[in-house]
C-alpha cells in the first residue's frame, strides 16, 4: 500500500464548503484535436464542487483509503520543518498543483527515496526538477488539456482588460466617481492590432482562435510550426524567433514552458525590442519574464501593461513588486483552477491514479517523464538540456 502526499491550497476565509452560486457545470464532450477527457472509474464528488482545495482533497480520500492507501493533504510545504518535508522521506507518490506548488527540487528528491510517482493536478510540471526525477526513475505525469481552455479564457480576459484599461475604470466605480476622462486616457481598441503568442501549443492555439473574431492580426512563434490549413484558418502569421515576432506585436501574450531555453526570455534586452508601449500578458510561468526588467519598463513606458497569474515563488511575498507595479492587472494563479477545469484534473488525477495501482500504462499524453527519460507530452514540450 502506498503513502500519498498531496499539497493543496488553504480552504476559502469565509470557510469550507462555500455556498455555490451555479448548479452543476455544462457537459463537455470532448477537447479540440480529439484527446478525450479524463476517464477514471469512478468519481466521488459532484462536478462544480471546489476540489482543490485543502478540504476539497481533490474528490480522492474515499478511493485512496478503500484501497488501503496512506493519504496526507496539507497547504504546509514550505521548509524542514513542513508538513510536506517531514512526510517526503516515506512517500511514494507526491500529488501537486501548479497555483501552490510543492517545490520537488533536487534535495528534496535526494530525500524521498521512496518516491516514485509526482502527479500535477493541472497542467505544468516544471516544479518538479525534472533531470532529477529521470535520474531517479520516477514518473512525472499531467492532466494535459484538462484547464488548457479555462487558461485561454483568462487570456483572452486579461488582454482586454489591459488594452480597454477596464480595472482602473472599474476602481472610479468603486470610490463613486464618474471620471469618463481618467477611464479612457489608456484605452484602446484590440481590432487592428498585432496580437503574437509565444507558443502555439494547446493553451496558445486556444487562444489565437478565440482572439480571431476581434479582428486582429495573429503572429505565432513556436518550435513547431502550426499546419499550413491551421494558418490559413487564423490568417496567423510565423515567426522562427521571438525577437522577430515581438518587434511587430501591439500584444505578446506567453504560453510556452519554462525550461531552460525560456527561462529570463524576457529580459531588458527582449523588452526593449517591442514596440514602444506594447502589452505583456503571461499566464504560462513568471521566470520566463525577468522580475525586474518588468517592473522598470512598466514605469518607464515601455509596456503600456502586464498581465498574469503566475508569479514566482508561488505564494508571492507581500513585497514582491508585482503587486505594486503600475499598470498590471495580476491575479493570482487562478486561470487554470476554475471550478468547471478542477472537475477535469481532479477525476484526470484519479485516472492517472487507478493506473498506477492497477499496473496499467498512464495515458502518454499525460506522461511528462517515464522509464528514465522524457516522455509523452513532456518529450515535446520541455527542453532536451532538461536530460544533460
Amino acid at each position: 500500500m502506498a503513502k500519498v502526499l498531496c499539497v493543496l491550497y488553504s480552504d476559502p476565509v469565509t470557510g469550507y464548503p462555500p455556498k455555490y452560486v451555479r448548479d452543476g457545470l455544462p457537459k463537455i464532450e470532448g477537447y479540440a484535436g480529439g484527446q478525450t477527457l479524463p476517464s477514471p472509474k469512478k468519481i466521488d464528488f459532484k462536478p462544480g464542487e471546489l476540489l482543490g482545495s485543502v478540504s476539497g482533497e481533490l474528490g480522492l480520500r474515499k478511493f485512496l483509503e478503500e484501497g488501503g492507501h496512506e493519504f496526507i493533504v496539507t497547504n504546509d510545504k514550505e521548509g524542514p520543518d513542513s508538513v510536506f518535508e517531514k512526510n517526503l522521506p516515506d512517500t511514494e507518490i507526491v500529488i501537486s498543483q501548479p497555483f501552490f506548488p510543492a517545490y520537488l527540487t533536487a534535495e528534496r528528491i535526494k530525500k524521498a527515496p521512496k518516491l516514485k510517482l509526482a502527479i500535477t493536478a493541472g497542467i505544468g510540471s516544471d516544479h518538479v526538477d525534472l533531470k532529477a526525477a529521470i535520474a531517479h526513475g520516477i514518473t512525472v505525469a499531467e492532466v494535459t488539456y484538462s484547464n488548457s481552455i479555462s487558461v485561454s479564457e483568462h487570456t483572452v480576459m486579461m488582454i482586454l482588460s489591459l488594452v480597454r484599461n477596464y480595472l482602473p475604470a472599474y476602481g472610479w466605480v468603486i470610490k463613486k466617481g464618474w471620471n469618463i476622462a481618467d477611464c479612457v486616457e489608456r484605452s484602446y481598441d484590440l481590432e487592428g492590432m498585432a496580437v503574437g503568442s509565444v507558443a502555439a501549443g494547446r493553451i496558445g492555439l486556444a487562444v489565437l482562435r478565440r482572439l480571431k473574431p476581434f479582428g486582429v492580426k495573429l503572429h505565432y512563434y513556436d518550435r513547431y510550426k502550426l499546419p499550413e490549413e491551421v494558418e490559413r484558418e487564423l490568417n496567423a502569421t510565423y515567426h522562427p524567433s521571438v525577437e522577430e515576432m515581438v518587434k511587430v506585436c501591439d500584444v505578446v501574450t506567453i504560453h510556452c514552458p519554462l525550461h531552460d531555453e525560456t527561462r529570463n526570455m524576457f529580459d531588458t534586452q527582449m523588452l526593449g525590442k517591442m514596440k514602444r508601449g506594447a502589452y505583456i500578458v503571461n499566464t504560462a510561468r513568471a521566470e520566463i519574464c525577468n522580475r525586474d526588467a518588468i517592473v522598470k519598463a512598466l514605469e518607464s513606458g515601455q509596456l503600456a501593461g502586464y498581465a498574469g497569474d503566475v508569479w514566482f515563488p508561488q505564494p508571492a511575498p507581500a513585497d514582491h513588486p508585482w503587486r505594486t507595479m503600475p499598470n498590471h492587472g495580476m491575479t493570482p494563479h487562478i486561470s487554470g483552477t476554475s471550478l468547471s477545469a478542477q472537475a477535469r484534473y481532479a477525476a484526470g488525477t484519479r485516472e492517472i491514479l487507478e493506473c498506477w495501482f492497477d499496473g496499467r500504462p498512464i495515458r502518454n499524453e499525460y506522461l511528462i517523464v517515464d522509464g528514465g527519460k522524457l516522455a509523452g507530452v513532456g518529450a515535446h514540450s520541455y527542453s532536451d538540456s532538461k536530460k544533460k
